[in-house]
């Protein structure tokens, strides 16, 4: 009999040990997941060097240039031993490698490097790229991406890649991630998709569903989002002129759907662009 007791007590502790052991990596592989995917976590410098070469991997690559930045912002004279290679990444195949290494390269406004890379970058093929690499030269005082600033607040026109018929697949106001399907051109062969480069919102459709477009066509406008336009305006602050105020000036009276720190921003923007202008 007691052998009967012993061998239940074991079945039962080891259900017991499986079950804490199943609840214990339910919780540590997400836990690993989370601090392999949060930029936040602190990097040496091999790892960094490391990372900011593994072309295979772009989330580590990613994370090797926050952290490059974090030492920036942090004044740590060593960072700089990296700088060659943040430039080198601007002529990555990779969109979101370019994005990142110009939003780096504004953190030092000292590096001519930087400098003459973030101009280089306003001819990028991605407006997101162009944008970063504006908005990053404007922390050099250098006001060449100014037409791409203000392009933040006008919108992103959706061009058809080739002759087709138009298919949408969003509603005017439905909020758009970066790489959002937006649409498809159908040709007789194919069905191309039309995604958004940026984030933002739809604004307007310029071409009528189910229409015949042409190759380079406007067929859709897209709306910034909010943080996009309250950079643009904050940009726009420090090197704004009198003819940008038009463009300005709906986001001063509020833009339905953005809070009202953008508002308060594109009022901060007019008055400093106005007081600039003189009387």
């Amino acid at each position: 009999m007691r052998s009967g007791v012993n061998s239940a007590r074991g079945v039962a502790r080891r259900w017991l040990l499986l079950v804490v052991g199943l609840t214990f990596l339910a919780v540590l592989i997400p836990f690993l997941f989370w601090r392999a995917e949060w930029f936040g976590t602190p990097l040496s410098n091999a790892q960094i060097g490391r990372d900011l070469l593994a072309t295979s991997d772009p989330d580590r690559m990613q994370h090797a240039l926050s952290q490059v930045a974090d030492r920036i912002v942090q004044g740590d004279p060593t960072v700089a031993r990296f700088y060659p290679e943040v430039a080198r990444l601007a002529d990555s195949s990779v969109p979101q490698i370019r994005e990142t290494a110009a939003w780096v390269m504004g953190q030092d406004n000292s590096a001519p490097l930087f400098h003459q890379t973030l101009l280089e970058l306003l001819h990028d093929s991605q407006p997101l790229v162009r944008m970063n690499a504006a908005l990053a030269l404007v922390r050099f005082g250098d006001s060449t991406g100014h037409s791409e600033i203000l392009q933040m607040l006008s919108g992103e026109p959706l061009l058809a890649p080739r002759e087709g018929v138009l298919k949408r697949r969003m509603d005017v106001g439905q909020g758009v991630g970066s790489g959002s399907l937006v649409a498809r051109i159908v040709t007789e062969s194919a069905a191309l998709d039309v995604r958004a480069a940026s984030p933002g919102s739809l604004a307007r459709w310029t071409a009528a569903d189910g229409a015949r477009v042409e190759a380079g066509q406007p067929i859709a406008v897209l709306a910034p989002s909010s943080k996009m336009a309250w950079e643009a305006l904050r940009a726009l602050y420090l090197i704004g002129t009198p003819e940008d105020l038009a463009a300005i000036g709906p986001y001063a009276r509020g833009v339905a759907g953005m809070p009202p720190e953008v508002a308060e921003q594109a009022r901060m923007t007019m008055q400093a662009i106005r007081e600039r202008a003189g009387p």
